[in-house]
């Protein structure tokens, strides 16, 4: 097992290979559109066309419903199934590819239990598929030929995306990643064990003292113990992370133990708390530690992908 501080430096880095793009006016995402989509689902027919965000990155509310309508999920502003970053990528690609375009969800959201029935009925569906957490589709954007739309994102070192020779293309928002038919890795074992567990933030640029949503990804099996102290680093010029400060976070689950297990996917998602309103701009990151951990493989902490805090 690795060293928890040298394991640390090492994902910080491999976060920090890319820069980030510029964001858009009144963007909360690094990679993010204009704000206006068109979306429908090939499953429910449900449609959206319109704005669904403005100003200074300000979500409308009935334009999300109606967007979380078209993949499938259920909407409870208390715990996002549905990944805004994924919403804003999709607008990000869109605006580049072909601006105006039609995108079809052909597979949205899936709940854990569908996605197992995927699986098991043969399909391809990964273990640890992120559709699961909201932030997966696939999609056909129209006028575009899926091939060249997975070129694209393989091109931004951002995202994941899968391409099968076929009419649809996925995208996603973890990690940086491409593959095939044949370098699928579904049915290899890849992420069992929790071999790619993984934590995100709701945004990726905020203000000092505004409120952050944090959610473990990619679990594989449970339960999974989480020390209850997280740690925010502000990021060096250079790409290393600072001095740590400790921070207590709100979980869905209430917790009261030094080691608490958390048994699903729900209950390891919508971990609240609040930057400091003092912090100063910069990039930073959070690290979440394991603890009680039952197999060799799984790391031993996790690190956000960096984030921006803008001081007005």
């Amino acid at each position: 097992m690795k060293h928890p501080l040298m394991f640390f430096v090492m994902i910080t880095c491999l976060l920090l290979a890319v820069t980030p793009a510029p964001a858009a006016e009144g963007a909360r995402f690094f990679h993010d559109g204009n704000g206006q989509l068109q979306l429908v689902s090939e499953k429910n027919g449900q449609i959206f066309e319109g704005v669904y965000r403005s100003g200074a990155g300000h979500y409308d509310e009935t334009a999300i419903k109606a967007i979380y309508r078209v993949f499938g999920a259920a909407y409870d502003p208390a715990f996002p199934r549905l990944s805004l970053r994924l919403i804003a990528f999709l607008d990000f690609l869109e605006d580049r590819l072909r601006p105006g375009a039609l995108i079809t969800i052909t597979s949205g959201y899936r709940s854990p239990e569908y996605n197992t029935r995927v699986r098991t009925q043969g399909g391809l569906a990964a273990k640890a598929s992120l559709h699961q957490y909201g932030m997966a589709a696939d999609i056909i954007v129209g006028g575009v030929p899926s091939e060249r739309v997975w070129r694209m994102v393989k091109s931004l070192g951002f995202g994941g995306t899968g391409y099968y020779h076929g009419r649809t293309v996925h995208v996603d928002v973890g990690p940086a990643r491409s593959w095939d038919e044949k370098t699928s890795g579904v049915g290899t074992g890849i992420s069992d064990d929790n071999k790619l567990i993984g934590m995100v933030t709701d945004f990726d640029i905020y203000r000092p003292g505004e409120k952050m949503t944090l959610r473990f990804i990619r679990m594989t099996a449970f339960p999974i113990g989480v020390a209850p102290v997280f740690t925010l680093s502000r990021i060096t010029s250079g790409g290393a992370a600072g001095e740590g400060t400790t921070f207590e976070p709100r979980f869905a689950k209430s917790i009261d133990a030094t080691c608490p297990q958390f048994d699903d996917i729900e209950q390891m998602a919508a971990i609240g708390w609040a930057l400091p309103p003092d912090l100063s701009a910069g990039r930073y990151a959070v690290r979440a530690r394991f603890c009680g951990i039952s197999w060799d493989t799984m790391p031993p902490e996790v690190v956000t992908p960096s984030f921006e805090v803008v001081v007005p």
